[in-house]
């Protein structure tokens, strides 16, 4: 029989802080190999869902599991580390180290921001580190230190990390926050790759020019609730994104992108 389980579900989840409601949602799936986009501003809850999926935020009990990933509410830690790879600026704010820019690759292979202490890399892994590299056009940056690279240039290393292990699911949380219009360009141009090759993601973002053309779905976030889920045309629409962000705005559509301007 083949399994008809999404890859993700989460239903009647609720978190709450300081005994303050920050996120609930009714339902969501995500099926395997779908690709989506979370909009909305910011302090919304977007983050707060991420960490749902991820298992570093954990909603409130209940006798049937909220969040179920493949239809098990038991997988490990390990599991979703196998399974999903992760981008962040605020990831990029932990390195700290003199390393070179391959080993922070590397590190992915062990859930890491470089080579753990304990951990011998192999010549086999050191070649995937650099395969990747390649495949993302930063191949000349493997043995520069990661603190001496651009914002964007050390951006598009950690989407090498995230790729290393061959997740399931590529997440983007905020992937252009810091960068200037040259790492916007790369970045953007990047996610678009990768989904385009099929690689299923999960973007968050607060500019809809964020928004690679291939991925058509999308999530509209406000005040920690999902209030919208459908198809991205439907929804990236001026009347629809003043309500959103809660200023008067027009989409602009330039050819598969759009963007917001104030009106």
């Amino acid at each position: 029989m083949t399994d008809l389980s999404p890859l993700l579900r989460i239903r009647d989840a609720h978190v709450r802080c300081a005994g303050r409601e920050i996120l609930a949602v009714d339902e969501f799936s995500l099926a395997e190999g779908e690709s989506v986009a979370l909009l909305g501003p910011n302090g919304s809850g977007k983050s707060t869902f991420i960490g749902l999926i991820t298992r570093e935020v954990h909603p409130l009990h209940r006798d049937e599991a909220p969040v179920l990933f493949r239809g098990d509410a038991r997988v490990t830690l390990a599991d979703i580390k196998r399974a999903l790879g992760v981008v962040s600026s605020t990831m990029q704010d932990q390195i700290r180290v003199h390393v070179p820019a391959q080993d922070i690759v590397a590190g992915g292979l062990f859930g890491s921001l470089g080579i753990p202490q304990r951990c011998t890399v192999t010549d086999g892994q050191r070649a995937r580190a650099r395969a990747i590299m390649n495949e993302l056009g930063i191949g000349d940056l493997a043995e520069r230190d990661i603190l001496t690279l651009s914002t964007g240039q050390a951006r598009r290393v950690l989407i090498a990390r995230a790729l290393v292990h061959d997740p399931d699911v590529l997440i983007f949380d905020e992937p252009c926050t810091g960068l200037d219009p040259e790492g916007m360009y790369y970045v953007r141009q990047t996610m678009s790759a990768l989904a385009r090759a099929g690689r299923p993601v999960l973007l968050v973002t607060h500019y809809p020019e964020d928004i690679a053309p291939e991925i058509q779905r999308l999530l509209l976030v406000r005040d920690g609730r999902i209030v919208a889920d459908g198809p991205k045309e439907a929804l990236l629409t001026s009347e629809t994104m003043s309500g959103l962000f809660g200023v008067p705005l027009e989409v602009v559509r330039t050819r598969d992108r759009y963007s917001l301007v104030d009106c």
